[in-house]
């Protein structure tokens, strides 16, 4: 029997020891999408992610205490240290206020 699919948000370790999160899954591409601890992003083959699961080379494991390694999260204030929706997004929709369009 194969392992079932795994859901986004779950945990698992690698036989190494590493802690990787399920990101996004694509069932009709056939694909994983996993974010490491440390926070690196990488594609899975599902064939191979059932294939690691199976022989005990990718196993479930239980959410770290602090989870915000993997998202970059500054501990005093919650911000993330690179905020798309930050003081840039907002600098570069200042310069649109002067433009016409209806010109």
């Amino acid at each position: 029997m194969s392992p079932r699919l795994p859901g986004i948000g779950e945990w698992y370790r690698l036989s190494g020891g590493e802690l990787l999160e399920v990101v996004a899954l694509d069932e009709l591409d056939g694909t994983i999408e996993v974010q490491y601890f440390d926070g690196t992003v990488e594609e899975l083959d599902l064939d191979d992610w059932r294939a690691q699961r199976t022989c005990g080379a990718i196993a479930e494991a239980e959410a770290p205490e602090d989870w915000s390694g993997s998202v970059d999260i500054e501990p005093e204030d919650g911000r993330a240290e690179a905020d798309p929706i930050g003081d840039d997004l907002r600098l570069r929709a200042d310069r649109l206020d002067d433009l016409d369009l209806f010109e």
